[in-house]
C-alpha cells in the first residue's frame, strides 16, 4: 500500500510539474518578436517581480480597493517596448508563427473585434493581442501584444487571477487601459 502511494505521490507530482510547464510564457517568443517588424528596432524591456509589486502596491491603496486586491495576485509582470525609427510593416507569416507558438501551449487568443490589420498603419491606432492562459476557471498568465505605427509592446504577467481582477488591474503596471470601446473576441480559427 505504501508502495502505491509513493507511485501515485510520484505520478501527482510529475503531473504538476508538466502543468507548470504549460503555464509559462512559450520559450521562443522573443525570437519571433524580433522578426515581426520589417526593421529594426530600439527595446526596452523591464520587470517587476513580486517584491516590487509588494512595495508597488502601497502607493496604489491596497487597503481592500479592487486594485489592491488585484496586486495581491500577481506574480510578476514584464514590459518590453520596441520603438521603430520608421512605420514599421507586421509580417503577417511572422505574427502567424506567434499565434501558432502560444496556441500550441494552450493559450486562448483574443482580438479587438473593431480592428483590421490596415489600421495599424495609422499614427494614433495599434492593433491590440490578448493571450490568456487558465488554470481552471483561473487565469495564470497573460500576454498583451500592441502594435502601432511606430511601436510594439508586449506585456507578459504571471499571476491567479479572475477575469474581473484584469479589469481593475488596467492602466497600472503597464498594463494598458482598457478601452471602453473596445471588443475582445476570440481569434478567427480559434487561434
Amino acid at each position: 500500500m505504501n508502495r502505491l502511494l509513493s507511485r501515485v505521490a510520484v505520478l501527482a507530482l510529475v503531473a504538476l510539474g508538466s502543468m507548470a510547464v504549460l503555464a509559462e510564457q512559450p520559450a521562443n517568443i522573443p525570437q519571433q518578436l524580433s522578426t515581426l517588424a520589417d526593421q529594426p528596432a530600439t527595446h526596452l524591456s523591464f520587470s517587476f517581480d513580486r517584491s516590487m509589486l509588494d512595495s508597488a502596491s502601497a502607493f496604489l491603496d491596497g487597503s481592500g480597493s479592487p486594485v489592491g486586491n488585484a496586486t495581491a495576485q500577481l506574480h510578476s509582470i514584464t514590459v518590453d517596448t520596441y520603438h521603430y525609427p520608421h512605420a514599421a510593416f507586421y509580417t503577417p507569416e511572422a505574427m502567424n508563427g506567434i499565434i501558432a507558438t502560444y496556441h500550441a501551449a494552450g493559450w486562448k487568443h483574443l482580438v479587438d473585434a473593431h480592428t483590421t490589420p490596415a489600421m495599424s498603419a495609422q499614427p494614433n491606432h495599434s492593433i491590440t493581442d490578448l493571450w490568456l492562459h487558465f488554470n481552471g476557471m483561473e487565469i495564470d498568465d497573460v500576454t498583451v501584444l500592441t502594435r502601432g505605427a511606430r511601436d510594439m509592446n508586449l506585456i507578459q504577467i504571471s499571476c491567479a487571477l479572475r477575469p474581473l481582477d484584469l479589469l481593475h488591474l488596467s492602466g497600472h503596471f503597464g498594463i494598458p487601459k482598457v478601452d471602453p470601446n473596445a471588443v475582445m473576441v476570440p481569434a478567427p480559427d480559434g487561434r
